[in-house]
């Protein structure tokens, strides 16, 4: 139980607490809060004079939250949810065309098609205050990090609404020099490998037997730098492929279905003007890129 008679603790200084637990140490909570982790060291000194009970036990391995910091730290997730609770409740009642709208999408997506929708969402809403957060992980929306959110899901969460915008496909790219010199057919043909895939699906198979892994990653944006680079040919949406004058198809390889593309909001903000006109603006915009995403090609 912490002891409250050292002085008056300040509750933001338990946003250092929470996130230097979350990140193991003052550098990771830095990082996320915009300031220098010296600062961070001071205000979780401040929060322990305060509390009369050391939070952390510093370590050379990073922070390690002792008893009364784990104490600590399930308050401040507490405040944190009735936080968000509270922003999400005053901004549904928000009417105006005006303010910040934070939406996320993965940098791939946001670079090859949601560029220009935002461009002329720009315009059309000069007052509307847009923050782009580029991330491939699910932020977290109950927490008001992102308002809006551009999603490839089987399914979403219960507490998102919103549209299943699209169903894209995918099939098999590579570079133009290395389809100059494939023969095709039982030849070996280079393969890019994904580390979280199971491997190339038994329709690749039927038509290349023989797949050459040349490389392994974990990551799309390093896919392209190899199909790029000639490495390999590897599997990916054809939204990315068919935009990119560097690649083209690997004759005769199927289309696969990818995961659907929703754009999504916490149930809480649906009725929000600003909200729900971006989305029926970029969801209307999408829409006419079926042909892209389906990778149904003139």
């Amino acid at each position: 139980m912490c002891v409250y008679d050292q002085g008056m603790l300040d509750w933001n200084d338990l946003k250092f607490v929470l996130e230097t637990a979350r990140h193991g140490g003052t550098s990771g909570a830095a990082r996320v809060l915009g300031v220098n982790h010296a600062t961070v060291a001071r205000r979780i000194s401040a929060a322990e004079k305060a509390l009369g009970a050391r939070l952390f036990e510093r370590l050379p391995s990073g922070y390690v939250p002792t008893e009364a910091g784990l104490d600590a730290v399930r308050t401040a997730e507490e405040m944190a949810r009735v936080e968000a609770d509270l922003d999400r409740r005053i901004g549904a009642r928000d009417t105006e065309l005006r303010g910040v709208l934070r939406v996320t999408a993965s940098e791939l997506l946001f670079q090859r098609v949601l560029a220009p929708i935002f461009a002329d969402f720009i315009t059309a809403y000069p007052e509307i205050d847009l923050r782009l957060v580029a991330t491939n992980d699910a932020v977290n929306m109950a927490q008001r990090e992102a308002d809006v959110a551009f999603r490839f899901s089987s399914g979403p969460p219960e507490s998102l609404v919103g549209r299943r915008v699209l169903e894209p496909r995918g099939t098999v790219f590579a570079s133009h020099e290395l389809l100059a010199k494939d023969p095709g057919g039982d030849a070996p043909l280079d393969w890019i490998r994904f580390a979280h895939w199971p491997g190339p699906p038994a329709e690749v198979k039927a038509v290349r037997p023989n797949l050459n892994v040349r490389l392994t990653v974990d990551d799309m944006i390093a896919a392209i730098g190899a199909v790029h680079a000639g490495i390999g040919a590897t599997r990916m949406a054809c939204f990315l492929g068919d935009s990119d004058p560097l690649m083209v198809r690997v004759p005769g390889m199927p289309l696969f279905p990818f995961r659907p593309l929703w754009v999504l909001t916490h149930a809480d903000l649906k009725h929000v003007p600003r909200m729900r006109v971006f989305m029926d603006f970029a969801a209307a915009r999408l829409i006419a890129l079926r042909p892209l995403f389906e990778g149904d090609l003139p």
